[in-house]
């Protein structure tokens, strides 16, 4: 079983993140379950949701403690909550920010890690720039995608279509195709270093 964590905020679309993220995998065949946990529920409020993804049935309903991976929307949680909490020593991070994870003070918490399931991806402004507003959800599941190998972009694609319709659709669909993209060429450029 696969377990991931995604942090942010309220209204940038962490729930829908992960919703998305276990109807991608449904569309593999594949088991998924999806579900957040909420402190206060505004928006700007921290947020955690969570997705376990298996090849059998799942039986767990507990908040994941130890994640395979972590995804976080917000930079400025970084240094708010303990977003790191039990991430496995070989997890996968992906961070919602422009910035070196060492320009961003976690050079030392990276260290020993796995170049290769660490990355940073823009996934604001790939949000601004495809559908007009701030939502980093799209762009940042379909780079996990990229980056873990976990689920296709083509299944990503499919939970879009299925949630979305019209330019709204097509505004994500644009999104995490260049999130993916963009991804998949980072870890190249990782793969040869």
């Amino acid at each position: 079983m696969f377990e991931l964590r995604i942090h942010g905020r309220g209204g940038q679309g962490v729930v829908t993140a992960t919703e998305m993220m276990s109807v991608a995998a449904f569309a593999e065949g594949r088991h998924a379950q999806a579900f957040p946990s909420f402190g206060s529920e505004r928006t700007g409020a921290p947020v955690v949701a969570f997705c376990r993804i298996a090849d059998k049935e799942i039986r767990l309903r507990e908040p994941i403690m130890e994640p395979d991976a972590i995804i976080i929307q917000d930079p400025t949680l970084l240094h708010q909550v303990d977003v790191f909490a039990g991430l496995k020593k070989n997890g996968y991070m992906l961070l919602n920010t422009n910035r070196s994870f060492e320009a961003l003070g976690l050079g030392d918490f990276i260290a020993g890690r796995p170049a290769e399931r660490l990355c940073t991806l823009p996934a604001t402004e790939i949000g601004l720039k495809h559908i007009g507003r701030p939502i980093p959800n799209m762009p940042l599941i379909a780079g996990f995608a990229a980056l873990s190998g976990l689920i296709r972009l083509e299944s990503v694609v499919k939970a879009i279509g299925e949630k979305f319709s019209g330019k709204m659709a097509e505004g994500n669909i644009a999104a995490a195709s260049e999130a993916y993209n963009l991804i998949k060429t980072r870890m190249a450029e990782v793969a040869h270093v």
